[in-house]
């Protein structure tokens, strides 16, 4: 996938799939925590980051690196508090689920990013 065309949709997607995650198990656990929109809050920022480079191509690799050091952020942040603080129900499902969607994004990156580097070396546009 070239950073110009595929991963700016899928930064998108994944914000999408965060804000929904976020939505959902605050109101399926009827939480009145701010904390249980983090994933939603997570998911404005991949949105945004995937705008961006829409709006402006010439910033895509830097949007989608962005993207990608917010993925692992996003792990981070849910792995470090679900084995820290614990977790149960509705919080640990969120944390698996942000992993899980975070992750997929992050390995999307990673092999675009390799494809990328592979094109320029061997001289195709990227």
């Amino acid at each position: 996938m070239r950073h110009n065309d595929g991963m700016p949709r899928v930064s998108i997607i994944t914000g999408a799939a965060l804000a929904v995650l976020g939505v959902i198990v605050t109101a399926a656990s009827a939480s009145s925590s701010f904390t249980s929109l983090i994933p939603a809050f997570i998911g404005a920022l991949f949105i945004a980051l995937g705008a961006a480079a829409h709006v402006k191509p010439e910033l895509s690799r830097h949007s989608m690196h962005a993207a990608e050091a917010l993925s692992v952020l996003a792990i981070l942040g849910s792995v470090g508090t679900m084995l820290g603080r614990g977790a149960s129900g509705w919080a640990l499902f969120a944390q698996l689920a942000t992993i899980a969607i975070a992750g997929t994004f992050l390995a999307l990156a990673v092999r675009s990013f390799r494809a990328a580097r592979r094109a320029r070396s061997s001289g195709a546009p990227s």
